[in-house]
């Protein structure tokens, strides 16, 4: 390797000398990673597709686990009341959650960290504005603010991403905003407007990467956080549509057998929900602690 190579790979050499250091942060990473790849290729990896017509077998529904079918299918997990394999739509249910929470964590970060550098780069009404919006939304608890707001655009897989979207961005326009402030009146910054850059590659360019790292830190927990959510709102039948399940909705789809002793129609889904969430927390803790110098140990 050489001296031009050991430079750069050495922060990351010693952040994951540092981030090792804690085995239940490894745990996590590794069980998320692991987590997201069963996600991804759910396809390949599933025993079915729970939700093709096809290979649904109706006669084979509410099968206790490491149960066989009439047709000689074996079931580790059971099935549900549709005859659909647990395995099968846990991993397709990870899948759709999986999906929700990326895509509404993705938009939620352009959008708040755009409005973040904007209201501390420009200040005064701007800075104001931008922030009294982001308080009084914070203001309120989250899932009632998406309930508001899928009550409004109603049920579907875009509608949901919005609505968790919409709820998200002020954490992310916060935190920028606070780490840009002191950024903006360092030297490197004066030098820019000095020189009369254009402020998109001031924003973008030059302040952007200097606020990066606590947005990591964010982007893994409000991720947990929108997991959690979305899984809330489908419960109550206000998220995904029954075409496009998540893991809430194989909760709540158990939920009326939980009294008749079939308890693994929730029980799975609600293991694998809590698994994933509690993978992500714990790796999102140990990025918070590298972050911050003063929770280190």
């Amino acid at each position: 390797m050489s001296a031009a190579e050991a430079r750069q790979a050495g922060p990351l050499v010693q952040f994951w000398g540092e981030f090792s250091q804690s085995k239940l942060a490894v745990f996590g990473l590794a069980s998320t990673l692991a987590l997201m790849l069963l996600a991804a290729f759910a396809p390949v990896v599933s025993p079915q597709d729970p939700y093709d017509l096809a290979q649904v077998s109706f006669f084979d529904g509410e099968l206790p686990p490491l149960s066989s079918g009439g047709d000689g299918a074996f079931y580790l997990l059971g099935t549900d009341a549709q005859g659909r394999d647990m395995v099968s739509a846990v991993i397709y249910g990870l899948r759709a959650s999986f999906t929700v929470a990326l895509s509404a964590g993705a938009l939620a970060f352009v959008v708040g960290t755009t409005l973040g550098l904007i209201a501390a780069y420009f200040r005064g009404t701007v800075d104001s504005l931008i922030m009294r919006i982001a308080e009084i939304q914070m203001s309120f608890p989250t899932i009632l603010i998406a309930l508001v707001l899928l009550a409004i655009f109603g049920r579907g897989l875009d509608k949901t991403i919005l609505a968790l979207a919409m709820v998200q961005w002020a954490f992310y326009a916060r935190t920028v905003r606070g780490a840009a402030v002191v950024e903006r009146s360092k030297e490197y910054i004066q030098a820019c407007r000095l020189l009369r850059l254009p402020h998109w590659r001031v924003l973008f360019w030059h302040l952007l990467p200097n606020v990066c790292p606590p947005l990591l830190v964010i982007a893994g927990v409000q991720l947990a956080s929108a997991i959690t959510l979305e899984a809330t709102l489908s419960f109550l039948g206000l998220g995904l549509p029954v075409t496009e399940p998540s893991l809430g909705l194989l909760i709540a789809n158990g939920f009326d057998y939980l009294l008749s002793g079939k308890t693994w129609i929730s029980f799975y889904p609600g293991i694998a929900l809590l698994f994933v969430v509690v993978s992500i927390n714990l790796l999102a803790d140990r990025l918070r602690e590298l972050s911050n110098p003063r929770l280190r140990k």
